[in-house]
């Protein structure tokens, strides 16, 4: 018979093999910040030659607009599912340009810390330069051949940063402001959160789910298929 010590190592190797799967299939299916495209309806975006996850490669368009354009479309009446959308075509173009990264990078943090040091907190100044910083760490400076062969692999301008305390501190203002939880936000923290720290993932995924019932179009986008044809994004959040 096995001693409880035993049966508490034969667990904990369980949960280790469990989460180096879980893992194994996030990095197999893509990082889930770009190869994901969001729904935004007829919103504007940054452009893009196809409906793919991706660049075509027909695309023409200028990456040394990429900061004022960005900075254009992410007024305060922008949805923040449409800010998301927006800051993942954003990293597309990114790495094909690093000084118009860092600019983008920079000025966003800048826009979130003036406002601030103003005694004015923005939370959608917050949330654009927190999901920045975690779409670009999924995508600048990694080495992923199945996905990006060919592509240049230069140096993350938001290493080290952490975009996550951002989205927080954006969806703790948000819900002061709005005496509500930002569903939209929440869905961001949750997928942000899909490799850990576990309980806050579930937290966001149980209050974007919820308030999607109120939302037609967190709702369309938790019903659309994540990675692959089999799961839906709701399922894949309530799963993880």
């Amino acid at each position: 018979m096995k001693t409880a010590q035993q049966n508490h190592a034969s667990r904990f190797a369980l949960v280790l093999v469990i989460i180096t799967l879980c893992f194994a299939r996030f990095a197999l299916a893509g990082p889930p910040l770009i190869c994901h495209a969001f729904e935004i309806g007829q919103a504007q975006s940054l452009p893009l030659a196809s409906h793919s996850w991706n660049l075509s490669g027909a695309e023409n368009y200028d990456t040394k607009n990429l900061a004022k354009d960005t900075l254009g479309i992410l007024t305060p009446d922008t949805p923040v599912l449409v800010r998301m959308e927006t800051l993942r075509r954003a990293t597309l173009y990114a790495r094909k340009n690093p000084v118009a990264a860092k600019e983008l990078l920079a000025k966003l943090h800048a826009r979130a810390t003036s406002a601030e040091s103003a005694g004015r907190p923005d939370a959608l100044a917050w949330f654009d330069a927190g999901y920045l910083v975690e779409t670009y760490k999924q995508w600048i400076g990694q080495n992923l051949p199945h996905m990006t062969d060919g592509m240049r692999l230069d140096a993350n301008p938001a290493a080290g940063v952490d975009g996550y305390a951002m989205i927080k501190r954006a969806i703790e203002l948000r819900g002061a402001a709005l005496h509500e939880d930002d569903a939209q936000m929440e869905f961001a923290a949750a997928l942000i959160t899909l490799s850990g720290p576990r309980d806050e993932h579930a937290q966001h995924a149980q209050k974007a789910i919820a308030g999607a019932r109120t939302d037609t179009l967190l709702a369309q986008n938790l019903a659309t298929h994540f990675l692959g044809p089999n799961e839906t994004v709701s399922q894949m959040l309530a799963k993880n």
